[in-house]
């Protein structure tokens, strides 16, 4: 049984590791079961290549804990949102059946990311659509609909709905994201330089964590937007 109680979808491999590992993390050391897919090698990436980056995906995945990473294949920057990718995401989304999806936000600086935001969204309501049938190896699919999507905050800034207080997994979180040695700071690097491979890139990343964390009177934080309202059934049990 390949069940996943979360998944998280990205247009390049490190979108979730920047964003939103440590909610994976925290979630798969409480015992849940979490996987990432991945839809492209990022080989349009200034730094790197195809096969290292799929190599540092599965190293960074090993450092989360995760129970299940793959990745489409789907052309990075070239991929659009048809029925063609969108059964590709449905067919993944069946097959784990998690309860709760991670997508990418609705809009960066990277269009990739807004794309891949809108055919996840419609993949994860589509698959839920009994007259849409998918099938692996020959074996059809059963309809399944995630409980609940949540779109993880990238390059820019959206207020989030919701945060996750991750300050006990923070080492961990960015041992993940160093797996990508390719993209991330290292000052023996022969690679060019880009916003990504630069300290500051990291100090954003450690400001940002710290501003959303104190704003729940935590230290580092994961934001996220809802697709609807959140609910609760007691008010004493937030942070």
């Amino acid at each position: 049984m390949n069940k996943l109680d979360i998944l998280a979808l990205a247009a390049h491999p490190d979108d979730v590791e920047l964003c939103c590992s440590g909610t994976l993390i925290k979630h798969i050391n409480n015992g849940y079961k979490a996987g990432i897919v991945d839809f492209t090698k990022g080989e349009m990436g200034t730094r790197g290549t195809p096969e290292l980056r799929l190599q540092e995906a599965d190293n960074a995945g090993k450092i989360m804990g995760l129970s299940a990473r793959e990745n489409l294949g789907f052309k990075d920057t070239y991929f659009t949102n048809d029925d063609d990718h969108k059964i590709k995401i449905i067919e993944v989304i069946r097959k784990y059946q998690p309860e709760i999806l991670l997508i990418n936000a609705p809009n960066d600086r990277h269009p990739d990311h807004g794309r891949a935001h809108l055919i996840s969204k419609e993949a994860a309501f589509l698959s839920g659509l009994q007259k849409i049938e998918t099938s692996i190896d020959g074996i059809p699919q059963k309809a399944w609909r995630p409980k609940t999507v949540y779109s993880y905050i990238q390059g820019w800034f959206i207020s989030p709905d919701l945060v996750m207080d991750v300050s006990d997994v923070w080492e961990q979180k960015m041992e993940s994201i160093f797996a990508y040695k390719s993209q991330f700071f290292d000052p023996n690097s022969s690679e060019p330089d880009t916003w990504l491979s630069s300290p500051k890139f990291m100090e954003l990343i450690k400001g940002r964590a710290a501003e959303l964390g104190q704003a729940i009177g935590a230290q580092y934080g994961e934001g996220f937007i809802t697709q609807r309202w959140i609910g609760t059934d007691n008010l004493l049990n937030l942070k």
